[in-house]
């Protein structure tokens, strides 16, 4: 009889009952990888140690054919066979008396030294102080001669997996691009060097950031600004001004992503006139630029002093437009 020690139980690994969902499996690996990621705590072997347990269950968990082999096989861990020696109890191998149940039916129990070897044959993970050894492992074939000797291969490798992950910046972060620290579901913080006039809807690829060396793809948002507002490669925007430089005209300042500019409005502007300032918007191919919109918006004063009251109560008895007229 085996004592548990000997027996991985990844769904008490993981918290999770054995008829758990593929989406709560995720759902509680990507909470524990958090808390016990290396990053979040250093020099902490026992999180070091729960991490990559945590890690080996959801990979088990989350393969379904794996599952599978692993939910079959498990519940021979407490059966006599894993003893070790080499007895007549391999002729009487639990797979030779019972119909064929999966590929791995050549596996006998009684060839491996404790449950724990037997189902890393099985399901094809190595334990720690298995790993250091050969991946080819020899045992007798319950179904023909004794003396044959048949090989297994197990495959400890995970195939390279491609994943994709979305990062949000703000306009300003998306035009000049530069260095961004991100952190993925699975508990990895990278630090990525952006390219300069990002897009909503772009791709960055990031070659061997996958799983086990698949490729990591970032879908690039951009997020609404409160200045600025993307027309294509134009950037529009709004500039207020006085009564007093609508009518007159004159210069006024202007934001655009390198920094304020100055620029001359004519007089008599209009409230909602455009005026376009070349080159000042977004990067494209190329190495062109859009343009920056400027549109004029006139603001009336709220609170005025009586200096001002008195000068528009003379301007009202002077002036020559009369619109309503």
């Amino acid at each position: 009889m085996q004592n548990l020690q000997n027996f991985r139980d990844y769904y008490e690994i993981l918290g999770v009952p054995k008829d758990a969902s593929n989406e709560e499996i995720k759902k509680v690996y990507r909470r524990l990888a958090r808390q016990y990621h290396p990053d979040l705590n250093p020099g902490n072997k026992e999180s070091e140690e729960k991490f990559k347990m945590i890690g080996e269950a959801y990979e088990i968990l989350s393969d379904s054919a794996r599952r599978s082999q692993y939910d079959q096989f498990s519940r021979y861990w407490q059966q006599r066979g894993f003893t070790g020696a080499k007895t007549a109890a391999r002729s009487k191998s639990w797979g030779s008396n019972r119909p064929s149940e999966s590929s791995n039916q050549g596996v006998n129990p009684a060839d491996f030294p404790d449950f724990e070897s037997f189902i890393n044959q099985v399901i094809g993970v190595s334990s720690r102080k298995e790993a250091k050894k050969s991946p080819h492992t020899t045992t007798q074939d319950p179904f023909g001669n004794p003396r044959t000797k048949v090989a297994y291969t197990v495959n400890n490798r995970t195939p390279p997996r491609d994943i994709e992950a979305r990062l949000t910046l703000p306009l300003e972060k998306a035009y000049q691009g530069g260095n961004e620290r991100i952190r993925l579901e699975d508990g990895r913080s990278l630090e990525v060097t952006m390219p300069p006039a990002m897009l909503t809807g772009q791709t960055i690829r990031l070659r061997n950031q996958g799983i086990s060396g698949g490729d990591l793809y970032l879908k690039i948002t951009v997020e609404p600004h409160p200045l600025f507002k993307m027309e294509g490669f134009n950037i529009s925007c709004q500039v207020p001004v006085t009564p007093s430089e609508a009518v007159l005209g004159g210069q006024v300042e202007a934001p655009t992503l390198d920094g304020p500019v100055k620029m001359t409005i004519p007089p008599a502007v209009r409230s909602g006139q455009r005026f376009r300032l070349a080159n000042k918007g977004y990067p494209m191919e190329g190495g062109k630029r859009g343009d920056q919109l400027v549109e004029i918006q006139i603001i009336t004063p709220k609170n005025i002093s009586d200096e001002e009251r008195q000068l528009y109560e003379k301007l009202r008895e002077i002036e020559s437009l009369k619109p309503t007229r």
